[in-house]
């Protein structure tokens, strides 16, 4: 007997005695026996043996063994299916078929073989790893043979020939040509019912993207899935992967590459839960969210630590806040789904700190997919049908959002993509599944994820004379989807240009401790020495020491902002431990009551109030009871949420004008673009704009975002102070009378066929230089009306051609 058969002859009786002693660590004696057991009652339903071995126990049966298994596992796995086959024929003699294969999987602790695509390097060739990552293709399941049996007509014999490739642990591998004659030279026939086949699949797995370096393209390995491992996991799914690294040669046409491709034989697939990556909580951490979630304005801390380094937009990081807690997802008796994830849409003037709050979302979501309107198709946000190259068979390639599973899609300068691209996202957005009926192949995918969006106008900038719906050029089936819709404007106001452009240059001016200026800007040799003193002893500082310079000049009664990783456990704990708030009796009631309200109002200008606005209404209030850190939906919830739907809903930017004198004082600053962290926004148009735009632009502002009213309530606005007073009828000069009439015109061709108001008459003239009292114009619009050209309807007219 030569070295190898001995060596496999004693790994058999290693694992026979293994299983004959039912060494358990958890459960003591007969943990694999009753494993087996049910092995073999779901046998019959099932056909499917595979018993899994936990590592540790084998560790501590025999550490020779367990070593063993992990660097030489082609040589250990047979010997050890060989003795679980006799081990369940001694039990049962006649349950197994004659061709049944047997397989035994490793699950457990796998120490430094625990690998990422990006760390499966030539040291883990040959060797047991256990890949983490999440599956972005799938092929189709092929048979392939493993057996095949041949008959001559001319002898009247029976032949039969075994196959084996890279992914075979029995033995090295053969031909794969079918024999078509005997040794005598007579011809073959070819049994196929005979044969024996099993079933054969590769599947790609990705890095985490959570995990992947910020920058790089993330890594990928394939894996084989054969025999009951097949269909084991779908695009999207976040799995661990038990297998043998193998090297696979290249095909040999004249001459062989030295470069190996490599691929990973699967033994075991186990499925991740979303929580798997969560963050971990200690004893103070446990104290420090809940001291936090007692305090009257907690919203107001998180939503001020969102992006403490983004001047303003108070009431958008509120919402964000509460997009990242999530309403509570249901699944009704009936087989309906109702979402739990809240969307968010950001459209107004470039250069105000919409993508970067898009980027601090991203900073703070564990699971979170960015891309961009331009550089995304619509397959590549959900899924597509692709054709192996190697192969020509048709596999499936997941999408951002399918790879977004329970986590946040951000998608910049979402007026960019196309028309045909940005229907695809319609059902992932309600539905929260892709749906593939394409080539062959029709399967439903997973995407319960938040889509966070930032837009530009449709002319770039805002226009102040059109409605909001007419400024985003968005179907209205899109718009209903997102639960959240900011309108946020670069309005000309001399004291806030002044505080942001003090907020901006604060941060130009700032140092990080241990900063000495010769780094080039690098924070990565500045050394915080207490940050690191508490990442040593695991603790999560609460608070960040507040600077002027980054934040501001503090007010009075302002707190200090919560640090980035305490923030990310809060939110994290609130989703964990309050999934599912339940609405009580006075929130229902209360939340009823609003939504007739709203459908009676007449103040709702932004957008139509639809049955979504009232799911709207019920994830906000149970987001914001997951803030709380309560599992019962209050009214106080309801009444905050309130505040920020008629937020939403009731002011509309285009029917003010709130464009102030420029009231300049001893040294006043200059008018600051940006109002986010840093001089440069990822917003398209940061270039010089026409002359006419931007005169339009600087003439009429309207209210910024992080107000909560549409105008300020202690710097009131009125024709009184803007103009002079109302000359007499009949007192408009001829050249002023002349110049409201183009601009009467160039109104009514921009509203092509809308309504038209005094505002924005006056709008256009002032942005040509022109300034009119509304007086003069509306006796000007008088005689227009007179004479046939306008139709009048108290403050608004229409423009007949």
């Amino acid at each position: 007997m030569d070295e190898q058969s001995e060596l496999r002859l004693e790994l058999k009786r290693d694992f026979t005695e293994f299983l004959d002693q039912d060494f358990g660590r958890e459960t003591g004696e007969g943990r694999y026996v009753r494993k087996v057991d049910d092995i073999v009652k779901q046998y019959p339903q099932t056909k499917r043996v595979r018993l899994e071995v936990d590592l540790q126990d084998l560790s501590d049966y025999n550490e020779e063994l367990h070593r063993r298994v992990l660097s030489s596992p082609a040589t250990c796995l047979p010997p050890f299916e060989e003795a679980l086959e006799e081990f369940i024929r001694n039990r049962q003699p006649k349950l197994l078929e004659e061709s049944q294969r047997v397989h035994v999987a490793f699950t457990g602790e796998f120490g430094h073989h625990t690998t990422s695509p990006r760390q499966l390097t030539s040291e883990f060739l040959s060797k047991l790893v256990n890949l983490q990552g999440i599956v972005t293709r799938c092929t189709l399941v092929r048979p392939k043979i493993v057996r095949s049996v041949h008959w001559c007509p001319a002898t009247g014999q029976f032949t039969s020939r075994e196959y084996r490739d890279v992914t075979s642990n029995a033995g090295l591998p053969t031909t794969t040509a079918y024999p078509t004659k005997d040794e005598s030279g007579n011809l073959l026939v070819t049994q196929y019912g005979l044969s024996t086949y099993i079933d054969h699949q590769t599947v790609t797995i990705q890095e985490l993207p959570e995990t992947a370096p910020p920058g790089q393209l993330p890594r990928s390995v394939e894996v084989v899935l054969e025999d009951d491992l097949r269909d084991a996991c779908k695009p999207g799914d976040r799995v661990a992967i038990c297998g043998i690294y193998k090297p696979v040669a290249p095909r040999a046409n004249g001459s062989v590459s030295g470069v190996f491709r490599a691929v990973v034989v699967a033994n075991s697939v186990q499925k991740l839960s979303r929580d798997a990556q969560g963050p971990t909580f200690s004893e103070e951490d446990y104290d420090n969210i809940t001291g936090l979630a007692g305090e009257a304005d907690v919203m107001e801390q998180l939503g001020a630590s969102l992006a403490p380094s983004i001047h303003g937009h108070s009431t958008i990081k509120k919402a964000l806040v509460l997009l990242l807690a999530g309403g509570r997802e249901r699944t009704l008796a009936n087989g309906t789904h109702l979402r739990g994830d809240v969307n968010c849409l950001m459209v107004g003037d470039p250069g105000v700190a919409k993508s970067q709050l898009l980027r601090a979302v991203m900073n703070i979501a564990p699971l979170c997919v960015s891309t961009t309107g331009r550089g995304s198709s619509g397959v590549g946000l959900t899924a597509a049908v692709t054709t192996d190259a190697d192969t020509g068979e048709r596999r499936l390639e997941a999408g951002a959002m399918v790879l977004a599973d329970r986590g946040v899609v951000c998608i910049d300068e979402f007026d960019k993509m196309n028309d045909g691209d940005r229907v695809a996202i319609h059902e992932v957005m309600e539905q929260q599944t892709v749906t593939i009926a394409k080539a062959g192949i029709l399967t439903s995918l997973n995407a319960r994820c938040s889509v966070v969006a930032a837009a530009n106008p449709i002319y770039g900038h805002y226009d102040r004379t059109i409605s909001i719906t007419r400024n985003i050029g968005l179907p209205d089936s899109l718009l209903s989807r997102f639960d959240l819709l900011f309108v946020v404007l670069d309005n000309n106001d001399a004291a806030r240009d002044r505080e942001i452009a003090e907020h901006v240059l604060g941060q130009h001016r700032y140092r990080a401790p241990g900063d000495d200026g010769k780094n080039a800007g690098d924070d990565r040799y500045v050394e915080n020495l207490e940050e690191d003193e508490e990442r040593e002893r695991g603790i999560t500082p609460m608070y960040v020491k507040y600077d002027a310079r980054l934040y501001g000049p503090r007010k009075a009664g302002q707190k200090e902002p919560l640090s980035l990783p305490f923030l990310k456990k809060y939110i994290a704990f609130a989703k964990q431990r309050f999934a599912a708030p339940e609405l009580s009796p006075e929130a229902s009631d209360a939340i009823a009551e609003y939504y007739a309200d709203l459908r009676n109002s007449q103040e709702v200008k932004a957008l139509p109030v639809t049955v979504r606005t009232l799911e709207t209404i019920i994830r906000l209030s149970c987001a914001h009871a997951k803030v709380r850190l309560s599992a019962v939906v209050e009214k106080s919830d309801v009444e905050e949420v309130q505040t920020l739907v008629d937020f939403i809903l009731k002011s509309d930017p285009s029917a003010h004008e709130t464009r102030r004198p420029s009231r300049r004082r001893g040294g006043g600053a200059k008018r600051g673009r940006g109002e986010g962290g840093s001089d440069s926004d990822d917003d398209m148009g940061d270039g010089p704009d026409a002359p006419g735009r931007r005169q339009q632009a600087a003439a009429a502002a309207a209210t910024p975002a992080d107000d909560a009213a549409p105008m300020d309530a202690d710097e009131p606005i009125s024709d009184a102070e803007e103009e002079p007073a109302a000359p007499a009828a009949g007192a408009v000069g001829a050249d002023a009378a002349e110049a409201i009439r183009r601009a009467v015109d160039e109104v009514g061709q921009g509203a092509a066929g809308a309504a038209c108001s005094v505002t924005g008459v006056k709008a256009v003239m002032a942005a040509k230089g022109v300034h009119v009292s509304s007086g003069e114009i509306a006796e000007v619009l008088k005689q227009l009306e007179a004479d046939g050209r306008i139709l009048m309807d108290g403050g608004e007219f229409w423009v007949s051609y």
